[in-house]
């Protein structure tokens, strides 16, 4: 089973230290949000040098703010100072509340934007000069992309049906936040046609499962005012991010992530949530989870 975690950290020094620990312990993979250390991929780019196998992802950047020659160079950067494979990048239009009042972008057509976006994306990275005139997007690289020392995969934060055709058509895949295993087996699977799949969700080892699922809706509970991780979480069976975490001990966990497996993940993308009422018991749940999650992913 392959198993990655989320990455971050408060500083470089400690983002370069998490990836060190992470790889040591057996994860595949480390998965960065947008707004790790401001901008994730230079921190990335130190965690790269510093380890030799563990896949370095970002969960996602986003595409309305960064132009789509800009944001392949961008990367391309990053995973050249690297020295070695295991970037890959996860991309995705973010939400409409952000788009639109954060921005002050247009968010009438995200389809539309991220298809022209991730075609000229794609493409680059994959060597070719683009010249795209398109509605929302337009580029004519010409010569101004960076060559990449080694192959970085691509994948789209896709949820709606409209949007997981994109990713089938011009990625290698989707990576997901908040799809359970139903989500995943009756909506995601049939859609990206033997593409990699990375499922993320908040996990915690506990014997107490409403304690569980409460310190899951405290860190998660803001995803529910967004469209999209409404839709996912109604598809996967629950009301609320906390219905759809991974919570119980041992053995109940480790079937959970097993049914991601069997309903057609490739990956595991694990969140530790920390559960328990002063900073001892939130550090041994934390530990408790990781340790699980490490034995899982060393396994294989």
């Amino acid at each position: 089973m392959r198993i990655g975690l989320t990455g971050g950290g408060s500083s470089v020094d400690k983002i370069v230290a998490q990836a060190q620990q992470a790889e040591a312990d057996g994860f595949a993979a480390l998965w960065y949000a947008s707004a790790v250390a401001g901008d994730p991929l230079v921190a990335m780019a130190f965690a790269g040098r510093a380890t030799s196998t563990i896949e370095l992802g970002t969960a996602v950047l986003q595409t309305y703010p960064c132009h789509p020659l800009l944001q392949a160079n961008r990367v391309a950067a990053a995973a050249n100072a690297m020295g070695r494979p295991g970037l890959t990048l996860g991309l995705g239009p973010s939400h409409e509340p952000i788009v639109r009042n954060v921005l002050g972008l247009n968010y009438d057509h995200p389809v539309r934007n991220t298809r022209e976006y991730v075609q000229i994306v794609t493409g680059l990275l994959a060597g070719a000069d683009i010249d795209l005139d398109g509605t929302d997007w337009t580029a004519h690289s010409a010569g101004r992309m960076t060559a990449l020392d080694h192959p970085v995969p691509v994948l789209l934060s896709a949820l709606s049906p409209r949007m997981l055709r994109v990713a089938t058509k011009f990625t290698d895949g989707v990576v997901l936040w908040l799809a359970t295993a139903t989500a995943i087996a009756e909506r995601i699977a049939p859609a990206v046609a033997g593409g990699r799949i990375v499922a993320g969700l908040p996990v915690a080892v506990h014997d107490d499962i409403r304690e569980a699922r409460e310190a899951i809706a405290a860190t998660a509970g803001g995803y529910e005012r967004m469209s999209n991780y409404q839709n996912i979480i109604r598809a996967g069976g629950g009301a609320s991010a906390a219905d759809v975490g991974i919570v119980g001990d041992e053995a109940a966990v480790t079937r959970q992530l097993v049914e991601l497996i069997e309903a057609g993940a490739t990956d595991v993308w694990a969140q530790p949530v920390a559960v328990g009422a002063d900073r001892a018991q939130r550090s041994a749940s934390v530990k408790r989870t990781r340790a699980l999650l490490a034995a899982l992913a060393r396994e294989g």
